[in-house]
């Protein structure tokens, strides 16, 4: 069993629109960790989860580990729909398609359908229970956080958000910028860009970013020599010529069948981590140019065992669809595609990675375009400090310093060889963090100096031995 968390617990409740009054309320779970200093500071931090759609309350642990709570309060708080609000926007159809999808092909019409169904049946359900859809969004995500500040009588917190969370964090700044002392983002999301295409920049940036790495170190370089052509080729093959492989998902249980294709390699390529983490990525290339896909069948059987019910689906694609995909077309994920990697194959690249089939399904889905009030930039002098990770393929750690540049007392540090959630995975940056919620205009950035990627996963090369 978990850990108990120390703290404790209680709801918010809001209303599910603040544009229709008389509506009915809806319901967040809070939990206030206690800060581990015997003489906290006063000012709180506050934390936005990912997603959209991630278990704000199991990133707790992740936060303790990280020393977010040591000299502060944490206030973690579900966002509207996730896990432990009420109402939830899980999708357990869509959870059950995800567990079929590991072993059919990544971008065939035929997988678009079967998602498209599962989330038609999802937001048929929701619906018929009275949920308005298109108030599950940013701003009353921001306006959830804001009356959230008031209902504890806090003057000033320090809001910190991750992934799609920078995206509401600087939503917040923007909009309810009263009793905001600092913003921390970690992997940005700028609302002003975000957008299906814009998914493929990324995945560029943090893909090359890993090859360059490997070119910098000699044994690297030595072993696995032009790492962006061998991806290119194998995309292609497998594009051409999907594999169906048995593998044993990397948490244990049953051998399940999975598929390679294209697509599905550069999805496991863009949300690298635990099961492929990216000092393997080199060595997996190379031996699945040698005719050996476990590492990528491993990473893909991953998927075969998904926790049903604790993502908010539903959450996700009311803003992927109101927010993000809006004012680009189909041609425009291709075009961007093309872009950022020329010679691979179309089918591949007609797919945003981690959001494939958005439009077919944005279209079931009907929640109204939000872009004209989401997709601005925020401008403040608020202190804010900016993290990205170089191997970060979900967001390119490039959009970091570009956020930074319309927050004039902003702090943007790059931490090599880290991917996606740069705080929990990096030692130095939990001390930039520390540093700046003590000094938020002089944080001590000095320890990203001295850092380099890890070693890269040297395998024996079958033809010396």
């Amino acid at each position: 069993m978990p850990e108990p968390i120390p703290g404790r617990c209680g709801l918010l409740e809001v209303p599910e629109s603040r544009t229709h009054r008389g509506g009915r309320t809806i319901k967040l779970t809070v939990a206030i960790i206690p800060a581990a200093s015997a003489k906290p500071a006063q000012d709180p931090v506050v934390f936005m989860e990912g997603g959209p759609g991630g278990d704000a309350i199991g990133a707790i642990p992740f936060l303790i580990a990280s020393g977010v709570n040591r000299e502060r309060e944490l206030i973690v708080m579900t966002q509207r729909g996730g896990l432990h609000s009420q109402p939830n926007l899980a999708c357990p159809e869509i959870d059950r398609f995800n567990a079929r999808a590991v072993g059919l092909p990544y971008d065939a019409p035929s997988t678009g359908r079967l998602l498209v169904r599962a989330a038609k049946e999802c937001r048929d359900r929701l619906t018929a229970d009275g949920i308005r859809l298109s108030d599950y969004n940013t701003t009353e995500n921001a306006a959830d956080f804001a009356d959230l500040r008031k209902a504890l009588r806090i003057k000033k917190w320090n809001v910190y958000g991750y992934s799609y969370g920078t995206d509401l964090a600087l939503t917040h700044l923007r909009r309810h910028p009263e009793g905001v002392r600092t913003v921390t983002i970690d992997s940005v999301v700028p609302p002003q860009i975000v957008s299906l295409p814009w998914a493929w920049d990324s995945a560029q940036e943090g893909i090359n970013k890993i090859f360059a790495a490997c070119e910098a170190q000699p044994r690297c370089k030595s072993r696995y020599p032009d790492l962006s052509r061998t991806l290119t080729v194998q995309v292609r093959r497998l594009e051409a010529n999907p594999l169906t492989v048995t593998a044993q998902p990397p948490g244990g249980g049953s051998p399940v069948k999975v598929v390679l294709d294209g697509g599905t390699l550069v999805n496991l390529l863009v949300t690298n981590g635990g099961a492929l983490p990216a000092v393997e990525v080199p060595a997996a290339l190379d031996e699945l140019a040698r005719g050996n896909p476990e590492r990528f069948a491993r990473a893909q059987a991953a998927g075969a065992t998904p926790a049903i019910g604790e993502f908010a689906h539903g959450l996700t694609h009311s803003v992927a669809c109101a927010e993000w995909a809006p004012g680009f077309t189909k041609a425009d994920i291709l075009e961007a595609g093309r872009r950022a990697f020329p010679g691979w194959p179309d089918t591949v690249l007609a797919h945003a990675p981690q959001l494939p089939f958005e439009y077919d399904l944005c279209r079931v889905w009907n929640v109204p375009d939000r872009t004209a009030i989401q997709r601005v930039t925020t401008f403040s002098k608020v202190p804010t400090l900016i993290i990205s990770g170089t191997f970060d393929a979900k967001t390119g750690a490039s959009w970091g310093p570009y956020t930074g540049r319309t927050l004039p007392r902003s702090t943007a540090v790059l931490i090599p060889g880290i991917g996606h959630f740069v705080v929990p995975q990096s030692p130095c940056a939990q001390s930039v963090l520390a540093s700046f919620l003590a000094r938020p205009t002089a944080p001590d950035t000095g320890c990203v100096a001295g850092l380099a990627p890890q070693p890269f996963l040297i395998t024996p090369d079958p033809e010396r031995t």
